[in-house]
C-alpha cells in the first residue's frame, strides 16, 4: 500500500508543479484537481491510522489514580492515529475525501468508521473531557483549530450521514468556540512557534469556521486579536527559519492569517512591510524547501509537514495579491517547489509521518487559498 500511495502522490506533485508554473499566472491561482485514485490512496493511509490505537501519545493531566485510563476510554471518538489532534484531522481528511468523491472504493469503510466514532455518546465524552479543570489548555489551539475545521466540513456537506455526524459534533464544537472566546482576550502575546501552539494557525482556522457558520462574535474577536498581535509587524525574521522540528512557518502562517483578516489593499501594504524582499524570493531559507534527513524520526519528519503547509500558505498569500504584484510569481514558484519536496513522501513507510501527513497533503490539494 505504501508504494502505491507514493506513486499517486508523486503524480499529484508533478501535476501541481505544472499548474503552479510561475510563467502561467492564471493556472497558478488554483490547484489541479485531486484525482479519485489519489484520493483513494490518501483514504487508505488515513483509515489505517484511524484504526490503530497504539502507539499513542497522550496529553493528559491526571488529577488522581482514577484518571489512569487507556486512550479509547479517555477519547472514544478520537483515540487513534497516535494523538488526539492527528485523529481529529484524520477524520476531517476522510470527510473531505468522501465529500469530494462519494464513490471512493473506501466509501463504505469510511462511513462505517465515522458512524462508529462520531456518535452522540462518544462526542459527549469528548466534550466532558474539555470541561475538566485539568483540561483547560488541552490541545490549545492546534487541536481546537482542527476540530472546528472538521465541524465546518460536516456543516457544509449535504449528506444525511454528515448531518447526523454534524449534530453529534455540535456540543464539542460549541465547547471549542467557547474556549476561543474565553481565552483570546486573556492572551496578551501571540505564540510564534512553528509547532502546535502557534497562535496564527489557530486564529486562521477559527476565522474560517466563524465565516462559514456566521458566528459574528468569534469572527470579530479573531479579527481584533489578529490586528492586535500582528498588524504592526514588519521585517519578519524569516532568515531564522526553519527550526529543526517545524511543521509551520511562523512567518508564512501569520501572513496566511492576515490575508484573511485584512482587506486586499490593507494586505498588500502589510505584506510589503512584512516581507519586503519577497519579490526577489528572499530570504532563501524561507523560499527554499526544508531538507528532511530521517522520516522515521517523529520530530525531523515535521519538516515534510512544513513544506506542505508552506506551500498552502505561499499559494494563499500569492492569490491575495494583485496579478501585477512583483512578489506573486516568486511566492507561486516557491509554493510549487515546496509541494514537490513533500508530496512524494506522505507515505514514507513509517508511522512517524504517516499518521498525520495525509491531512496536510489533502488540505493543500483541495483548498483554493481564498
Amino acid at each position: 500500500m505504501g508504494s502505491s500511495l507514493r506513486l499517486v502522490a508523486a503524480a499529484a506533485c508533478s501535476t501541481m508543479i505544472m499548474a503552479m508554473n510561475p510563467t502561467n499566472a492564471v493556472a497558478a491561482e488554483t490547484l489541479p484537481p485531486l484525482s479519485k485514485d489519489q484520493a483513494s490512496a490518501f483514504a487508505r493511509l488515513v483509515l489505517r491510522g484511524l484504526n490503530r490505537e497504539y502507539p499513542n501519545k497522550l496529553d493528559h493531566v491526571m488529577a488522581g489514580p482514577d484518571d489512569v485510563k487507556a486512550p479509547r476510554s479517555l477519547h472514544p471518538a478520537f483515540f487513534a492515529a497516535y494523538d488526539w489532534h492527528s485523529c481529529v484531522h484524520g477524520h476531517w481528511t476522510l470527510c473531505r475525501l468522501l465529500r469530494l468523491f462519494p464513490d471512493l472504493p473506501q466509501a463504505a469503510e469510511i462511513r462505517h468508521l465515522l458512524n462508529d466514532h462520531l456518535t452522540t455518546a462518544n462526542l459527549k465524552v469528548e466534550a466532558d473531557y474539555f470541561a475538566r479543570k485539568e483540561s483547560k489548555s488541552f490541545e490549545r489551539t492546534y487541536g481546537w483549530a482542527w476540530l472546528l475545521k472538521l465541524a465546518e466540513e460536516l456543516r457544509g456537506w449535504d449528506d444525511p450521514d454528515a448531518r447526523r455526524w454534524s449534530e453529534a459534533l455540535r456540543p464539542l464544537a460549541d465547547a471549542i468556540v467557547a474556549r476561543y472566546l474565553d481565552f483570546l482576550p486573556k492572551q496578551t502575546y501571540p505564540i510564534r512557534t512553528g509547532v502546535h501552539p502557534n497562535t496564527a494557525f489557530g486564529l486562521a482556522f477559527a476565522h474560517d469556521y466563524a465565516r462559514a457558520t456566521g458566528n459574528v462574535d468569534l469572527r470579530k474577536l479573531v479579527e481584533e486579536r489578529s490586528r492586535n498581535y500582528y498588524g504592526d509587524d514588519r521585517d519578519a525574521p524569516a532568515r531564522w527559519e526553519p527550526s529543526g522540528a517545524d511543521f509551520f512557518s511562523p512567518v508564512l502562517v501569520e501572513a496566511d492569517l492576515m490575508r484573511r483578516v485584512l482587506s486586499k489593499d490593507e494586505f498588500r501594504g502589510w505584506i510589503g512591510r512584512f516581507l519586503p524582499a519577497a519579490a526577489k524570493g528572499e530570504p532563501k531559507s524561507l523560499f527554499d524547501p526544508a531538507i528532511v534527513t530521517d522520516r522515521s524520526d517523529p520530530q525531523l519528519v515535521h519538516l515534510d509537514g512544513l513544506n506542505l503547509s508552506r506551500a498552502w500558505c505561499l499559494r494563499g498569500i500569492a492569490a491575495a495579491l494583485p496579478s501585477n504584484d512583483p512578489a506573486r510569481s516568486a511566492l507561486t514558484a516557491s509554493a510549487g517547489r515546496h509541494a514537490a519536496a513533500a508530496l512524494g513522501h506522505v507515505a514514507s513507510g513509517d508511522f512517524a509521518g504517516e499518521h498525520w501527513l495525509a491531512s496536510f497533503a489533502v488540505f493543500l490539494l483541495t483548498t483554493e487559498g481564498d
